[in-house]
């Protein structure tokens, strides 16, 4: 019989910041903004983990909220901890991708598509950045339209847009 996978899970409260966040023993496997919800969580981990427990935290994503404590406080700029995250290899290739773009620093979706060498594949880099697991520490927020417009992100527009701001990123 397999082993369940323990996914450790809470909601970190900081100053304006609501996020959902859940990890396994390898790595961060979820983390959600404030509009997303524990049904989602819950979704998204059993789609990543189909034999998993979930079990309240306590102690053991302690090092995942004070590293996301320093980003939303403006100390930190990078995350040193791990993923655990799950998806096809287009996916994970775009998520790859993502995680190069500096803090501080956007691009666009034919950026990270050309980044992957596949440059006509504009609109699944949009659909594999949507389905990004851990928005925010695989910075997704930092991807923009062509003209530097503000597009879509799956954490709320609202969120994307103080993402941004914290990070003094201008954006049309």
């Amino acid at each position: 019989m397999d082993k369940k996978t323990v996914i450790h899970y809470q909601l970190l409260l900081h100053k304006q910041w609501k996020v959902y966040i859940a990890a396994t023993e390898k790595g961060m496997c979820f983390l959600g903004t404030e509009h997303s919800s524990m049904d989602e969580l819950w979704k998204t981990c059993i789609k990543q983990f189909p034999n998993c427990k979930l079990l309240e935290a306590e102690d053991e994503l302690s090092l995942y909220k004070e590293q996301l404590v320093e980003y939303f406080d403006g100390s930190r700029t990078q995350f040193t901890f791990s993923f655990d995250v799950r998806g096809t290899i287009f996916q994970m290739n775009v998520w790859k991708a993502l995680s190069t773009i500096p803090y501080g620093a956007s691009f666009c979706y034919s950026d990270i598509a050309n980044k992957i060498g596949n440059p006509k594949a504009v609109r699944a880099v949009g659909t594999a950045i949507g389905s990004n697991p851990v928005a925010i520490v695989i910075p997704c927020h930092r991807v923009l339209g062509k003209n530097g417009s503000l597009t879509g992100f799956s954490g709320g527009l609202d969120v994307k847009e103080k993402l941004l701001s914290l990070e003094k990123i201008s954006y049309k």
